[in-house]
């Protein structure tokens, strides 16, 4: 038991003088701790005042600067309102100096008025004098001439009055009798001088706008290397120039003559673009009909691109400019049409040329007559049907796109079927005369053919489900292309008929026209 107390002791003896020991490494570890905090804070206070004296010494020299600033600018602003005031003042005295020059000026100028008024006045007095003087003369003559006319009326016994009208009488006989002798010689020497000159200017013009001259036919010979490729062209059974056939409107001809394929029809247009097209597909190599039918329609496009090109090569040759672009497109399209056979943009063109070279041996307007003969036919290439005459359409074309008067009546009055107002519209008139009557220029039976021709496509045309109609092998043959989603093949067989009775009843031709209605099934998926 006293073992256990002595131990309970001693662990409470050791107890107190850990607590007191710890109490005393507590109070120590704070007090370091207190100085080590007392000793940041000072450095921390120190820090702040530094930056503060920083933080001033920044502020006043930027308060300086900005004061610097301040005083440089309002003294630079003072400075020029120094000098505008210095200005001001220097106009204000060049303005004073200019007024007492001008004061001085009026002065000497109501001197010089004063002076001038003085002589006007006395030379007015002097003049009144001379004109008083001058009176009397005139009364003293009046009267010895009175009395003059009297003596000589006692002498001759006629009045003054009946004196003067016998003398005109014979003077104005005598001068009718010369003038009338004159006049008749004067008429004689101008309408031989007239002839002449005419003949001269006409000559003249013809020979300095020489052009030779050929009928364009209705055929296109298109040059192949070899049978190979005929027979590529041909196609099983004829399917490719079938399918070309009736994409273009052509006749495609081939037969023993080596190396040639012929393509015919009445219309360049289309003779053109079969001609582009054969020539890509043997190029190509790949010729059967999708491809044929996707060449066509590229080359068609081309071939609108071509006729504005040729239409501004034109008007950019003979010099004419300020056209609208409807009538350049017009003037390209005459490369593709003939007038009796006649080239229509080669006829224009040596029109356009001669009244030119015509107007300026006449002395008139050059240029509105190049531009006049230019455009005479533009009414034969417009695209839709009209019943007025070329030159009638012509002029309303010309009005509306806003040509010069004179141009308008010279392109209506051609033909006499409006009068003429202008001096180039007879000028205009001769020269397409002169370029449609040289020998060889024109055949007239090449333009009822292919009037006839283009007859008979519409009144095929005319039928309801006709989507195109190709007149081929000279007219006797009428191809005929319906739309097969509205057509059916009964009523195909009966087109066929109802064409052929109209062709019977309206047209004249000679020998037959063969009625050939196609209709073509297509059906067409895509697989996605």
């Amino acid at each position: 038991m006293s073992n256990i107390l002595m131990m309970l002791l001693t662990d409470l003896i050791a107890l107190a003088i850990g607590f007191l020991v710890g109490r005393a490494l507590l109070k120590k570890t704070f007090q370091s701790k207190e100085a080590d905090a007392e000793i940041r804070a000072n450095e921390m206070l120190k820090n702040a005042q530094q930056t503060a004296e920083n933080i001033k010494k920044d502020k006043m020299l930027e308060a300086k600067e900005h004061y610097l600033k301040l005083k440089t600018e309002f003294e630079e602003d003072s400075n020029k309102r120094k000098n505008i005031i210095l200005q001001n003042e220097q106009r204000v005295k060049q303005m004073q100096q200019q007024a007492a020059q001008m004061v001085e000026q009026n002065k000497r100028r109501e001197n010089e008025l004063e002076s001038l008024q003085t002589k006007l006045t006395e030379q007015t007095e002097h003049a009144i004098k001379q004109t008083e003087a001058a009176a009397k003369r005139k009364e003293e003559a009046e009267k010895m001439l009175s009395q003059q006319v009297e003596q000589l009326e006692k002498i001759a016994n006629l009045t003054a009055d009946q004196a003067k009208q016998q003398l005109i009488d014979a003077i104005k006989g005598e001068a009718e009798t010369r003038a009338s002798g004159f006049i008749k010689q004067t008429i004689e020497e101008a309408k031989l001088t007239a002839t002449k000159e005419s003949k001269k200017i006409i000559i003249e013009t013809i020979q300095r706008t020489a052009a030779e001259q050929a009928i364009e036919n209705c055929v296109s010979v298109f040059n192949i290397e070899g049978d190979e490729i005929k027979g590529k062209v041909i196609g099983r059974e004829g399917r490719n120039i079938r399918a070309l056939e009736a994409a273009t409107g052509v006749e495609v001809i081939v037969d023993d003559t080596p190396e040639a394929i012929v393509i015919s029809s009445f219309d360049p247009v289309r003779r053109e673009i079969a001609r582009l097209s054969l020539h890509r597909l043997v190029q190509d190599g790949r010729i059967h009909p999708a491809r044929i039918e996707e060449v066509v329609a590229k080359t068609k496009k081309d071939i609108e691109n071509e006729i504005n090109e040729i239409g501004e090569r034109t008007v950019i040759d003979l010099g004419v400019h300020g056209l609208h672009p409807e009538l350049i497109r017009m003037i390209g399209r005459m490369r593709f049409r003939s007038s009796y056979g006649q080239n229509l943009l080669q006829h224009s063109r040596e029109v356009a040329k001669m009244c030119a070279t015509m107007a300026s041996e006449l002395g008139l307007n050059a240029k509105l007559a190049k531009r006049a003969g230019l455009l005479h036919d533009i009414g034969k290439v417009w695209h839709e049907e009209q019943e007025l005459p070329h030159a009638l359409l012509g002029m309303e074309l010309a009005k509306k796109y806003k040509e010069h008067p004179e141009v308008i009546n010279a392109i209506g009055a051609h033909h006499d079927e409006i009068e003429m107002t202008s001096m180039i519209s007879p000028i205009i008139q001769i020269c397409d005369s002169i370029s449609g009557s040289r020998p060889g220029a024109r055949r007239e039976m090449m333009e009822s053919y292919v009037q006839r021709l283009r007859d008979l496509e519409e009144l095929a045309l005319a039928f309801n489900g006709v989507e195109k109609c190709y007149a081929i092998q000279a007219g006797r043959e009428l191809r005929v292309i319906v739309d097969s989603e509205n057509v059916t093949d009964e009523i195909a067989s009966k087109l066929s008929f109802d064409i052929s009775q109209k062709i019977e009843k309206e047209m004249q031709y000679p020998g037959q026209i063969k009625v050939t209605v196609i209709r073509e099934m297509r059906s067409v998926a895509y697989a996605k």
